[in-house]
């Protein structure tokens, strides 16, 4: 079979997709016409990101689907001149990155690291920190990235519950749905897990009502969507001690401005947007993938729902 592929990511990044791509279609028995340079109609697909050059999809009347780079769907669902099939980008090097990232920040809360690596007292302070066994982490979003990652937390032994939309069944972790279920989850996490996605039910999500049903001092943990956050409430429940600390990996700017007020905050670890990225190596198979199923009429894997927007 031959195709012709738009390459419509960052340009940066075109060398390297141009031969982690063209590899994985090449072993799928793909031949392909890779570009970033295709008059619109001869485009069979567009491997996407929101940040690339494509904003109006208009011209692409031939395009089977949209095959994004991205795990998020926000950005685009809502573009009126989408109207091709399009999927989000799902791959193990994105949920192995976000769970190194994510346990990580749990573990480092959890036996209180900052404490000693931020120390300049020569006081000989002792206080072994709990086990993993009674401690409580709750997550947030049980999708591909969030299942993942309370699977690895409960093989570190910590009691992991977590809220989804609609109800999940993962062994080792409580799973809850619905109002009640979404209490349930914060009244018990001491370090809470945010891995939603953003749509109209989920923004600000995260608002004063609920940071109150938190543990006293609980631990915020976002490495999902900034606008899962109300920003004034968290800072507002740091400065009571509701919460005893953010770590946040996203923000609603981006890069964060200089004077937000989430830099200066004490109790506040801003990392910039890192806690998973993705592969080049290891999403290009998935784009392949998708592009033999398209040719070959099977469903394509991880198609967006644009009702619910992801």
């Amino acid at each position: 079979m031959s195709v012709s592929v738009l390459y419509a990511g960052n340009l940066n990044y075109w060398p390297i997709y141009e031969t982690e791509l063209g590899a994985a279609l090449s072993e799928l028995g793909i031949k392909a016409n890779l570009s970033y340079d295709l008059a619109p109609a001869e485009v069979d697909y567009i491997v996407y990101a929101p940040n690339g050059p494509v904003q109006d999809f208009t011209p692409y009347t031939r395009a089977k689907a949209v095959l994004s780079l991205w795990a998020g769907a926000e950005k685009v669902v809502a573009n009126p001149t989408l109207t091709q099939p399009y999927t989000r980008m799902v791959d193990n090097g994105l949920s192995e990155g976000m769970t190194e990232w994510v346990t990580g920040h749990v573990l480092r809360h959890h036996l209180g690291m900052d404490d000693y690596i931020h120390r300049t007292d020569p006081v000989w302070h002792r206080a072994a920190p709990p086990l993993a066994r009674d401690r409580t982490v709750g997550v947030l979003g049980l999708g591909a990235l969030g299942a993942t990652a309370a699977q690895a937390l409960c093989a570190l032994n910590f009691n992991v519950c977590g809220w989804s939309r609609t109800q999940k069944d993962i062994a080792g972790v409580d799973c809850y749905s619905a109002d009640d279920g979404l209490h349930t989850v914060l009244s018990r996490a001491e370090i809470l897990v945010l891995l939603l996605p953003l749509t109209p039910a989920t923004e600000n999500l995260l608002n004063a009502e609920r940071l109150a049903w938190l543990p006293k001092g609980a631990v915020v943990i976002n490495p999902g969507r900034g606008p899962l956050i109300d920003d004034a409430a968290l800072l507002a429940a740091l400065d009571s001690e509701q919460v005893g600390h953010a770590t946040l990996d996203v923000f609603r700017i981006e890069p964060l401005p200089d004077d937000d007020p989430y830099w200066a905050h004490p109790n506040v670890t801003v990392t910039p947007h890192i806690a998973s990225d993705t592969r080049p190596a290891s999403a290009a198979r998935v784009i392949a993938e998708n592009i033999r199923r398209g040719e070959a009429g099977e469903p394509l894997l991880h198609l967006v729902d644009r009702a619910v927007g992801y």
